[in-house]
């Protein structure tokens, strides 16, 4: 699978104790005096809600203190933020993205020192954490704070699924609401790649990925930061065939692959892309298979799919796959995306 159940302590019962003694492994930066109380009532309550808020705020300045080493395993292991449900979102702009629709998947506000709570998140509940630039840098693995100043400690989106043992499409009710457009990745590995495509899919309003084994893990650090928030929006699924077969089945999904042309592998006709290719599937449902630029198509894609590719001038063989795959996403987008694009004025 996708995401290995690995024996890592289970973090829950970690980030559990933070919450509840904090004072262990934090230590609580003093609160500020109150300022002087002003006539009216309402410019009174600022103050008392600011004070309320500098509680929250605790400081850690070493890379030895036990939520650093959380966070540092949290953006280097995929077997670790699976068994904790837990990711790390590096960056202030992809914290703010996601903090308009899911504030509340935070655990952790992790800011430089210096740098002031941002206003888009003054209404965070949780526990904001003041770093020294060492511990910025230790928890980002980035060699310079300059363009990193936020870092979150946030659950996994709910719109996640590992398929795990459970290869039913009962596993997938509620995820999906009679899709139309699904992006399934067939052996994607570079991070770069798999966030890019997760991004190009949200934005041309695709209804969700599935990711084929093999596939690199979705809430990597790099697939993180090429998708932009996308992956914390856009219902994503790490399943095997079988688990794609349920769901093509369920929702009468038609299956379309891409493929270079000048491939020897493909033993069967392949369709250009085209308008008119694109209008013929506007009211069918379909599944468009992706895979890696290293090893293509599985056997078992080749099998199950119609087989696309996008017509080219000269000499070049194929594209690299998010830009190949930005084409296709733009061109089979979903009726109603095309319906109001046209309808906007």
């Amino acid at each position: 699978m996708l995401l290995a159940r690995a024996p890592p302590p289970p973090p829950l019962a970690l980030a559990a104790s933070y919450s509840t003694n904090p004072e262990r492994a934090l230590r609580i930066r003093s609160t500020p005096s109150s300022r002087a109380a002003v006539a009216t009532a309402s410019a009174a309550a600022k103050p008392a809600a600011s004070s309320r808020f500098e509680q929250k705020r605790k400081q850690v300045a070493s890379v030895a203190n036990p939520l650093v080493k959380h966070c540092v395993k949290l953006r280097l292991s995929a077997a670790y933020r699976c068994s904790c449900r837990r990711l790390l979102l590096v960056g202030l702009a992809p914290i703010l993205e996601m903090c308009r629709f899911e504030l509340d998947a935070i655990d952790y506000l992790l800011l430089l020192d210096g740098v002031d709570v941002p206003e888009e998140l003054r209404e965070f509940s949780g526990d904001v954490v003041f770093v020294s630039a060492a511990v910025m840098k230790k928890v980002s693995g980035m060699q310079s704070v300059d363009s990193t100043e936020a870092i979150a400690v946030m659950h996994m989106p709910r719109h996640f699924r590992d398929l795990g043992s459970h290869e039913d499409g009962d596993a997938l009710d509620g995820l999906f609401n009679y899709p139309k457009r699904i992006l399934v990745l067939d052996g994607i590995q570079d991070p770069g790649n798999l966030g890019t495509l997760i991004r190009s899919a949200c934005a041309f309003k695709w209804d969700g990925v599935y990711l084929l084994p093999a596939c690199c893990d979705p809430f990597n650090e790099k697939a993180l930061r090429a998708a932009r928030g996308a992956s914390l929006q856009l219902p994503i699924v790490s399943g095997t065939w079988h688990g794609l077969h349920e769901l093509m089945t369920k929702y009468n999904m038609k299956m379309m692959a891409g493929h270079p042309e000048s491939s020897r592998d493909a033993s069967k006709g392949i369709h250009s892309l085209s308008k008119e290719l694109a209008d013929s599937l506007l009211n069918e449902s379909l599944c468009l298979v992706l895979g890696s630029e290293g090893n293509g198509l599985s056997s078992e894609t080749l099998q199950a799919c119609e087989l696309v590719n996008i017509p080219m001038e000269g000499t070049f063989e194929s594209l690299n796959v998010s830009v190949a795959g930005g084409i296709f996403l733009f061109m089979l987008q979903p009726k109603y995306q095309i319906d109001s694009r046209i309808l906007t004025p």
